[in-house]
Formats: structure tokens, C-alpha cells, sequence
């Protein structure tokens, strides 16, 4: 335990010894201001069915925040220890290679959590200054932040599977950024050409629509099977992950 903690440490600060976490933050912040904005201009037009929670996180700018975030924040996180040549290092010091997947899997998961804490206080600042006017359903307020959080889970577990892969940082940003666009685009393409689509096949892209879970999870309605899904497909990236570099570690 005391060599994952190391191994941790190290991450984290070398995360927030380089500029990326601080850009990422940045811009999360900026581009989720401008989701916020839109949302309290679409309420201010007059009674609209749904709420600040649900216009929020159904804007095209928080889309625009969400695919770039695990692209940047695991690009670096096996690619650029092969290539600065400190992977041989890293792999013949007596450490084991889940510490390793695991100490740079939780580090980027706690710079992915501390990203959204500013967009999570917007809604608590805005009720402040609306004294209650304004209504938030903090059901689907904490529900949604919880899905974000397990989609966060699997998306980047699939970013360090694609750092595992390669060398080069650009390319395992692309493959990440591939990956995550291809999930979010299938559900999308069937829940709209549904019709021309077997029934059969459409109830089960139901389950895996990140739209769709997005909509359940801002109407305030609780589904453990998104949830289930995403920490399983996590795992499965971790553990391909693992093996990727346990292969790598022998060639050392």
C-alpha cells in the first residue's frame, strides 16, 4: 500500500506541476459558464418544462467540454513515460503493474472530480443570489453530477487503455478522443433512425445512449443499470490495460 501511495503522490503532482491540469480546469470552467448561461436564458423566456438542471446538461456547450477532457487528461499517462524512456525505469523497480495502472488511473479520476466542482457550484451560487426564486431539483442536480462522475469512470479507463498502446501522446489522445465520440455517437444515430432500426436492437442501445442517460438522470429518476454499465466497462478497460502493459513489462 505504501508503494501505490508513492506512485500516486507522483501523479498527482506531476499533474499540477505541468500546465495541463490547470488549462483543462480552465476551459472546463469557461465552457460550462456558457452551458449555465444558456440555460438560465432559455428559463428567463417564460415557464419551460423542464429545469435549470436539465437545460443545462442537455446544451451543446457541455458536450463541447465533456469529449475533450479525457483526451487531455490521459494522453500522457503511459505514452510519455515511453517516450522519455523512463517506462524501463518505472517497470524494473519493485512495483507491480496494478500499482501502476491504479495510481494513474485514481490520479486522473481525482483531477477529473475536482474539474467539475466548479460547474457543481454554479447552481448553489445562482439560488444564493435568486434568494429561492429559482427552483433546482437537487434529486437530479446530485443525480446527473453522479452520472457524470461513472461516465467519467469509463471514459477514462479507456484513456489510459489508449495511452497503454502507444508512444505518442497525439495518437493516444486521438484513439481516447475515438472512443468515447464512437460511444456517444451510437446511441445518438439509433435513438434518431430508430424506425429503420429492428425494435429488438433499439431497447438494447437504450440501455448504453449516453443521451438517454443524461435525460433519465436530469428528470431526477435514479436507474443503477447505467451505473452498473459504466463501472463495468471501466473495469474491462482497466484490466485490458493491465495486460497491456504486463506484456510490455516482460519485454523489458
Amino acid at each position: 500500500m505504501r508503494t501505490f501511495l508513492i506512485l500516486l503522490t507522483r501523479e498527482l503532482r506531476s499533474f499540477f506541476y505541468s500546465p495541463v491540469a490547470y488549462v483543462v480546469i480552465a476551459l472546463v470552467m469557461i465552457i460550462n459558464g456558457f452551458s449555465f448561461r444558456a440555460a438560465v436564458a432559455i428559463l428567463e423566456r417564460g415557464p419551460q418544462q423542464g429545469s435549470l438542471v436539465s437545460w443545462t446538461f442537455h446544451s451543446q456547450w457541455f458536450w463541447l467540454s465533456y469529449f475533450f477532457i479525457f483526451p487531455l487528461l490521459t494522453m500522457r499517462l503511459f505514452a510519455e513515460e515511453r517516450k522519455l524512456g523512463t517506462f524501463e525505469t518505472l517497470f524494473t523497480a519493485p512495483v507491480r503493474t496494478w500499482q501502476v495502472v491504479w495510481s494513474k488511473y485514481l490520479a486522473s479520476v481525482v483531477l477529473y472530480c475536482l474539474i467539475w466542482v466548479p460547474s457543481l457550484a454554479n447552481f448553489f451560487i445562482f439560488e444564493s443570489m435568486t434568494a429561492g426564486a429559482t427552483e433546482i431539483p437537487h434529486g437530479s442536480l446530485y443525480g446527473i453530477y453522479l452520472l457524470i462522475f461513472v461516465m467519467g469512470l469509463f471514459n477514462l479507463a479507456a484513456g489510459c487503455f489508449a495511452s497503454a498502446l502507444t508512444s505518442n501522446q497525439i495518437v493516444a489522445a486521438v484513439l481516447s478522443f475515438t472512443i468515447s465520440l464512437m460511444h456517444y455517437l451510437l446511441g445518438v444515430f439509433v435513438l434518431y433512425l430508430g424506425r429503420r432500426i429492428p425494435e429488438q436492437f433499439v431497447e438494447l442501445v437504450h440501455y448504453i445512449a449516453t443521451v438517454e442517460h443524461i435525460r433519465v438522470f436530469t428528470y431526477g429518476l435514479l436507474d443503477s443499470r447505467p451505473i452498473a454499465y459504466y463501472l463495468s466497462l471501466a473495469f474491462v478497460f482497466i484490466i485490458g490495460t493491465h495486460q497491456v502493459l504486463e506484456f510490455r513489462r516482460w519485454r523489458v
